[in-house]
């Protein structure tokens, strides 16, 4: 069998007394495009901040192509190829589109081949005609797309997002859709999102996370239909 992108061992995270996530086993493959869902304090932020060296495991592993990145640091775990995009946009708001996609793509390419992929990740991302604007002018659906910009310009292998859809209106919802799926051909991401509607756009497996366990993984139409997950996170939306 092919070595996954990702996996997890028995991963853990204590803070004192509590045990925010619990013996999680996770596994996603190269390629693939997984929804993490569940409720508030369900330990999803806390499993994102174990994947990218932001918190170091109380016990179990981290696995990014089989090679052990437990206790590496997160500036580490970006250059083997694993970039986040937080809920609140991480942007600069005094300088133009370009100038902060620019400041990304510099980072692993010479100038002309930055300046390339600036161009490239302003088409991608559908912020061409907007790209001389001040980033702290933008609307919040754009000020998200230029974060994802952001780190698509430096090529991760995987991309994990963090509610990428929080706040947008219909519109902005239907157009991160679309640029998920399409991120999707050439990228294996991670979504952490509430907004059932934009899971059921981009979902295929969804894992659900619960009281910092997994709780099961499946497909989009069966956990949409699980009674278990109804009653912990969906509850009358998902009646509707």
């Amino acid at each position: 069998m092919a070595t996954p992108l990702l996996q997890t061992h028995d991963l853990s995270m204590n803070f004192g007394g509590v045990r925010a996530v619990r013996n999680v086993n996770f596994t996603l493959a190269e390629g693939e495009l997984r929804c993490l869902i569940g409720p508030n304090g369900a330990g999803k932020s806390t499993f994102f901040k174990m994947l990218t060296g932001q918190l170091a495991p109380s016990q179990g592993q981290v696995l990014f192509r089989g090679h052990d990145i437990s206790r590496a640091y997160a500036h580490q775990i970006a250059r083997l190829g694993i970039g986040i995009k937080t809920q609140v946009p991480s942007v600069f708001d005094g300088l133009n589109v370009r100038e902060n996609i620019w400041l990304a793509a510099s980072r692993i390419g010479h100038r002309d081949e930055a300046r390339r992929l600036v161009d490239e990740m302003l088409e991608r991302i559908g912020l061409t005609k907007a790209a001389s604007r001040m980033v702290g002018q933008l609307a919040h659906g754009q000020r998200q797309w230029v974060e994802l910009g952001l780190v698509l310009a430096t090529d991760p292998k995987l991309i994990l997002l963090d509610e990428p859809a929080a706040g947008m209106t219909h519109d902005e919802v239907f157009k991160t859709a679309e640029l998920v799926r399409e991120i999707n051909r050439t990228k294996a991401l991670i979504v952490v999102e509430h907004d059932m509607q934009f899971i059921r756009m981009i979902a295929k497996q969804v894992t659900v996370f619960n009281q910092g366990s997994v709780l099961l993984e499946d497909n989009v139409e069966n956990i949409m239909r699980d009674p278990r997950v109804r009653d912990i996170y969906l509850g009358k939306q998902a009646a509707a």
